[in-house]
């Protein structure tokens, strides 16, 4: 397979396994609704929360959806589309060092990227897919990245984004944006039909009064060979065709036509004399249609409309403060209608405007009755995340005047907002702000890669089971002993008092003032905080 090289390579394709797991930061004043709704805005570098949200989300995640800057090298707008922004020439110095200077725009793009997307694999399911909206600056950049980072190709959306060309266009009008569809596992995942729609059923007429309904006919003949396609047929007039259309095999045999005519699913035309046909039946096709890859802008919308409709949501200040390349909700929610079921989790984390919550909140509305999809917002600036993404969220899920002065009903739903708080350690010791739930589901997820269960309580030493391993954490007096010798060292009062568990155990303590024999005896493995807990 071919590779993609460039400067700064070497310094990023481990660079995800170094970033250090954070603190999850509640800000009460900026959430919404009831924290239990399962929603969850982030304030922070996407890089960091991506880290820090693993423990949570690993193998969590149905659909992800990211629109990423397309690095057109614009510098004039909130995001500086050539990722030329202070913070990301900040992390660029840190993280590749001199070579980062010497970068051009793409090298910059492509070491943005990579990490990012190597933790977006790690949170998507076993049977999820991404779906990343892009255009010809860095699509061919971004395909060679997806396969070097082991997402298996699925297809290439066009999206039509604009209704009419641009007269100002040097050489061509750009109609069409990509959105590269990836998924962690293709022999598993399986896109959801989509809807049909009214145009597509009117196709179905039922010209003979069939009882079972409207029917559209479908070609006898095709042309692939077929040894027993040859034959004979008489129309119910005495017609006789001798054969099959030139170059063409009656798709069925003889014994199958005569079973389907005498069902009534052939069609002779009106007068019965009219090469036969079969009648297929609304009732018996699939209740959806296969998704296509060219999306119109009639059925998802278009860049005006995803403008028009952030405009009337949000009352923005200057004409400087607004999104020049927003997505419209529809293209969202066929997005989400193709790639998650009710129940999922769906993520995006360069959340941007807030499409993509506004997309889950609108599609759990369109279904009551069915468990409501979740969604996870990442957004690096300040300003964008408390006043357009959140904001936006916040007034269509509650009901809002919009800047017309029409009242628009609420969608419902809710979320809960977090910034990035402080690393876990610092100068290798854990923060004393780290609660004990905080670190259990840390070494959990370190110790067996996967997140620790939501519904698992987390009021014991014993964390959880996985794979024949039992976890236990010692931290913070959770037997009710925080004196520095008491319930956080593992001695043999503190053995006694822990849940049993039958196989092999590893415990995080503080200490530990068992003999190696006892502790084979025991089948116990000892990680002493906080030296032996990965941070990173």
């Amino acid at each position: 397979m071919p590779t993609l090289n460039w400067i700064g390579k070497d310094a990023v394709v481990n660079h995800h396994l170094d970033i250090q797991f954070h603190l999850l930061k509640d800000v009460p004043d900026l959430s919404c609704g009831e924290s239990g709704e399962g929603n969850l805005i982030v304030q922070g570098d996407n890089l960091v929360a991506l880290k820090t949200l693993l423990p949570y989300y690993a193998g969590q995640v149905k659909c992800i959806y990211i629109d990423p800057p397309y690095n057109t090298g614009n510098e004039k707008w909130i995001y500086n589309d050539n990722v030329n922004s202070p913070l990301i020439r900040e992390w660029l110095g840190k993280v590749v060092g001199g070579e980062g200077e010497t970068l051009d725009r793409h090298d910059r793009w492509l070491c943005m990227m990579y990490p990012r997307l190597a933790l977006l694999r790690q949170l998507l399911r076993e049977d999820g897919a991404i779906f990343i909206s892009i255009d010809d600056n860095e699509v061919q950049a971004l395909r060679y990245l997806m396969d070097s980072l082991q997402f298996q190709f699925i297809a290439t959306i066009l999206w039509q984004k604009v209704y009419s060309p641009k007269n100002s266009a040097r050489h061509f009008s750009e109609d069409h944006d990509y959105i590269l569809v990836y998924a962690k596992n293709a022999d598993v995942w399986r896109p959801n039909l989509l809807p049909r729609n009214l145009d597509q059923d009117s196709a179905y007429k039922n010209r003979d009064n069939d009882p079972r309904g409207p029917w559209k006919t479908g070609d006898l003949s095709a042309r692939n060979f077929y040894s027993q396609g040859t034959y004979e047929i008489v129309c119910p007039s005495g017609r006789v065709i001798p054969h099959p259309p030139t170059g063409m095999y009656w798709r069925v045999s003889k014994e199958k036509f005569l079973e389907l005519d005498h069902d009534r699913r052939i069609w002779w035309g009106k007068d019965g004399n009219a090469i036969p046909q079969i009648k297929r039946f609304l009732s018996e096709v699939k209740q959806g249609v296969v998704p296509q890859t060219m999306w119109f802008y009639e059925d998802v919308g278009h860049t005006q409309e995803a403008k028009k409709e952030l405009l009337e949501i949000i009352d923005f200040v200057d004409s400087e403060s607004v999104f020049i390349t927003p997505k419209p909700t529809r293209l969202i929610e066929r997005i989400l209608q193709i790639g998650s079921n009710p129940g999922d989790t769906v993520l995006d984390s360069f959340a941007g405007s807030g499409t993509t919550g506004h997309a889950v909140l609108k599609l759990n509305r369109a279904t009551p009755g069915e468990p409501p999809r979740h969604f996870i917002l990442v957004e690096l600036e300040p300003k964008v995340v408390r006043e357009i993404t959140a904001e936006r969220v916040r007034r269509v899920a509650g009901g809002y005047t919009s800047t017309k002065g029409e009242r628009v009903a609420a969608l419902g739903g809710g979320f809960r907002f977090c910034e990035l708080g402080e690393p876990i350690s610092v100068s290798g010791k854990i923060r004393e702000t780290v609660t004990f739930g905080e670190l259990a589901r840390h070494v959990y997820f370190t110790e067996t890669g996967e997140p620790l269960p939501r519904e698992r309580v987390t009021n014991s030493p014993f964390i959880g089971a996985c794979r024949g391993v039992g976890v236990y954490l010692l931290y913070n007096g959770i037997l009710g002993d925080k004196s520095a010798d008491g319930g956080n060292v593992l001695t043999r009062a503190i053995l006694a008092q822990l849940p049993p568990y039958e196989g092999q155990k590893v415990v995080y303590c503080a200490g530990c003032l068992l003999g190696q024999d006892r502790l084979q005896a025991e089948r116990i493995i000892v990680r002493q905080i906080p030296y032996e807990i990965n941070v990173s």
